[in-house]
Formats: C-alpha cells, sequence, structure tokens
C-alpha cells in the first residue's frame, strides 16, 4: 500500500501444472449479470507486443440494467502450452496496472509467461477505467505541499480547508455516483466478471500490497472460485486505520535504518558520522529546515518543502534499487539544493514529466474513503460502507500469502495476520528489504511462487534464505 501518513494533511493522514477445469466459466453467475459474465474481450493489437480491451461492467451491482463502465485490459499472450490467464493488480489502491504492466515484461517469470497468458487492468476509478478526478495540477502542487507537521492553528486550519476543497471538487469533477461505487468490494466482482470473460472456470491471481487486500475481498466473495492466489505484501484487512498507520511508520523506520546501515557502506554516502542514531537526526534535522524554510529547486518554482522531502524519502524506502539515487539527493540536499528530492516525491506523487498528474492519487482517495469510512475522511461527499473485519475465505484452495521482514508499506506482521485469518492460507517469509518479495532477487522464493502457480499445489509454509542485499 502506498505511504499516506507523510503526505496527506493531518485530517486524512490515518487512511490508510493443473488446466484449467472444464466447463462454462459463467455457469455461475447470477442470471441478472449473465450478459457480463458471457463477454468475451475484443483483443487488439496495442503496440510492443501487447493486447488490450475493454470489459463492460454495471457502475451499481445491485442495479445492473443502469448505467455501465468500462474496465481497461491490457494483455501478454503466452508463450507455451496455455493453462488460462494469470491477473495481476500491482498495488495502490489508485495504481494504473494497464501502465505498470507495459512498463515492465518481467514482471512474471519466464516459466509463468509460457503457461498463461498475464492479464492486468485499471480497477475502477482508476487510470483509463472511469477514471476519478479532482484538482488541477496547480491545485495537487499545493496539496502535496501541505505541512505534514503543522505547528499552528493556522497551518491546522489550512489542511482542514484543503481537504474540504479536495472533497468538493472529487464530487464535481467526478460524480457523487460514480465516487459512490469506486471500493474494494465492486473491483473484486468486477474481477469475477473478468475471470469468467477470460474464459477460466477459476481465478489465477497475483497481487502486490494493496492486491492483496483486493485478493482477499474477492477470495471472501468467491472462495471455490479461486485456483491459485499470491498475496505478496500483505495488507490485513482486520486492521483499523489508526494501527495500520501506526505499523506503517514503525515500518518506515525500520527500513529507514536499513537504508542508513547500507549507505554507511557506499563511498557516497551523504553522513559523515556513520550511527544510525547520528544520521537520523541529521535526516530530521533536514525536515525541520524543510519545514522553515524549503530548499532550493533548480526544475520550477515549487518550493521543496517538508511535505515533499519526506515522500521523496520514504518513496524511496519501497525498494533498495532506489537507494543510490536517495544518497545522491540527500548530499545535495545537504547543501540547500532539493531538486533531486522533488523528482522523487514527484515519481512518488505520480505528477509525470509534462507537468500533468495521474489520477493515481486521487483514486485513492476516492477508494480508500469509501473502503475504509473509519479512516478520516469528515468531508468526504459519499459514504464509505466496509468497515476492517477478518477475511476467511472458507472453501477456497490454499493462498499463498508473502511476507518481506523488512518491508516499510506493509510490514511482515500483517502477512502474518492475513495467512492467519485465511481458512486455508499459507506464509512465505522473504528476509530482505523493501515492499514485497517476488522478482525482486530471491530464487527460492520465486521458485515456490513460480511452481505453486503452475501446478496449483502449495508450498510448505516457511522462510526463503537466499534474500539479496540491498543494492548499492
Amino acid at each position: 500500500m502506498r505511504r499516506l501518513s507523510k503526505v496527506l494533511s493531518p485530517v486524512l493522514a490515518a487512511l490508510m501444472a493443473v488446466p484449467a477445469l472444464a466447463g462454462t466459466a459463467s455457469a455461475a453467475a447470477p442470471g441478472r449479470l449473465d450478459s457480463f459474465y458471457d463477454q468475451r474481450p475484443a483483443w487488439s493489437e496495442c503496440g510492443d507486443g501487447y493486447d488490450c480491451a475493454k470489459l463492460t461492467v454495471p457502475l451499481d451491482y445491485g442495479k445492473p440494467a443502469d448505467e455501465q463502465i468500462g474496465i481497461s485490459m491490457v494483455r501478454l499472450p503466452a508463450t507455451g502450452p496455455k493453462i488460462g490467464s494469470i491477473v495481476l493488480n500491482f498495488g495502490g489502491p489508485g495504481g494504473s496496472g494497464v501502465a505498470a504492466m507495459k512498463a515492465s515484461k518481467d514482471i512474471v517469470s519466464p516459466a509463468v509467461r509460457a503457461r498463461f497468458d498475464v492479464v492486468s487492468f485499471d480497477p475502477r476509478g482508476v487510470g483509463e477505467s472511469s477514471p476519478v478526478r479532482c484538482l488541477d495540477t496547480a491545485d495537487l502542487d499545493a496539496y502535496f505541499a501541505l505541512d505534514p507537521t503543522p505547528d499552528t492553528k493556522a497551518e491546522v486550519r489550512k489542511a482542514e480547508d484543503w481537504d474540504k476543497r479536495f472533497a468538493k471538487s472529487c464530487a464535481k469533477n467526478s460524480g457523487k455516483r460514480l465516487l459512490a461505487h469506486v471500493g474494494t468490494v465492486d473491483a473484486a466482482r468486477d474481477m469475477d466478471v473478468m475471470r469468467a470473460a477470460l474464459g477460466d472456470q477459476r481465478l489465477t491471481y497475483l497481487g502486490f500490497s494493496y492486491g492483496t487486500y483486493l485478493g482477499s475481498i474477492y477470495a471472501d466473495q468467491f472462495p471455490k472460485r479461486v485456483r491459485a492466489m499470491v498475496l505478496d505484501g500483505a495488507e490485513d484487512p482486520a486492521q483499523d486505520a489508526s494501527d495500520f498507520a501506526a505499523d506503517q511508520d514503525a515500518g518506515f523506520r525500520v527500513a529507514t535504518e536499513s537504508f542508513l546501515k547500507d549507505c554507511f557502506t557506499a563511498g557516497d554516502c551523504p553522513f559523515g558520522t556513520h550511527t544510525v542514531k547520528a544520521a537520523a537526526k541529521r535526516l530530521e534535522r533536514l525536515y525541520e529546515g524543510a519545514d522553515r524554510s524549503p530548499l532550493r529547486n533548480g526544475h520550477d518554482d515549487r518550493p521543496v518543502s517538508e511535505a515533499v522531502v519526506r515522500a521523496a524519502v520514504d518513496y524511496s524506502m519501497y525498494s533498495t534499487a532506489t537507494w543510490p539515487r536517495l544518497r545522491q539527493a540527500l548530499t545535495d540536499a545537504f547543501r540547500g539544493d532539493g531538486t533531486k528530492l522533488l523528482q522523487l516525491a514527484d515519481e512518488s506523487n505520480g505528477r509525470r514529466t509534462d507537468g500533468r498528474y495521474d489520477n493515481g492519487f486521487e483514486a485513492l482517495m476516492a477508494i480508500s474513503c469509501v473502503d475504509h469510512p473509519e479512516n478520516g475522511c469528515p468531508y468526504w461527499p459519499v459514504k464509505g460502507s466496509r468497515y476492517p473485519r477478518k477475511v476467511r475465505a472458507e472453501g477456497s484452495p490454499p493462498i499463498v500469502v508473502v511476507g518481506t521482514t523488512r518491508d516499510p508499506a506493509t510490514p511482515y506482521k500483517q502477512a502474518e495476520s492475513l495467512a492467519g485469518q485465511l481458512a486455508h492460507g499459507v506464509l512465505l517469509t522473504n528476509d530482505a528489504d523493501g515492499h514485497t518479495g517476488y522478482r525482486r532477487g530471491s530464487d527460492c522464493l520465486d521458485r515456490k511462487v513460480d511452481q505453486y502457480l503452475i501446478t496449483a499445489r502449495a508450498p510448505q509454509a516457511g522462510q526463503c534464505r537466499d534474500a539479496p542485499h540491498p543494492r548499492s
């Protein structure tokens, strides 16, 4: 899940080898939904070996004859004898699966590519699937620069005013009807329509980060329609917002310590004193200094405020591959130049090189306020309906949950909790840094996940011990 607590204003900070079975894929579909379950995507080439298509689903599953929306999908066809399709969600909420998959053909192994059509999609409200829209570029720039640690009543009021403006703009530019139906329960129902439309009797699924939440909700609704499911970088669906935020804060502290320890071994480390305590204090002074007086920015006229600096540092904790860039950015920042930190923050916030934002953050807010109304969405224009609760997925086959021990965004304890809730959860432990584990360098983990996806036979629970060291 995307880091929230150091980006949002205080009011919203707490958010937070078995073949496919024979038979008709839509056999269990409710009668009023037959036309959706019976559709077949009209795939067309969309460049670089990818196929694209639209899936039609009802906006409101309670009124399927009313308004319909399109779900954008992307596919890489199997390179060998095909078992079926594997559906991927890369996280968020708000992340575009279409864009993410087009950016990387090696998100799954060659062995999995050989046996499955690899399919991803933009969930409702995201990307090219009836996207939520709220603020323009200038307003989003201002929103992301808000003080994450307000010191005065005026700063608190300013944050509250922006939250009200954000919610009002979402209602105006997206419409309350769409906002009411962008939650994960509806997205999971879309995924079952997708399963049928792809011709699969049961779903093979790989979800990362928020994609584990989506997958667990799907499995809880449709346990007997699961073939194989991997939930990597797991969220705990039973955890409330305040506990999640506390765990995430702790996770980012652990990740930052790992970054600092790795930095001390690098030739370009900007910290002169090589102790975690001293380096952490210097980072804190950087935050405080940016709060008082933003850093210089040689890119444009935006201030590199405390919020921007924190967003850049937190974003860099998701992958050890980003650590070298953060070292360089901090070297400049300690000299007063925040340009490289701003570039990292822009990537985190979905700001493109042309200055426009994708809708990832706006979709994140919309989905989160529907899924978790307890999160602190007092000004949101529609009411949410889902509160935290355990998932069981009683009747499902074994579901594999992957937890990484020093994962900042979805701390390891959440994977333990989810695996324990599921009636047939199997926990694989990845002893490593960074967010999620599959295809991050652990041959042991990759082998176990690949074999499970291909055969639908679950591995034994346990730890993989060949996890990689941070890349410097």
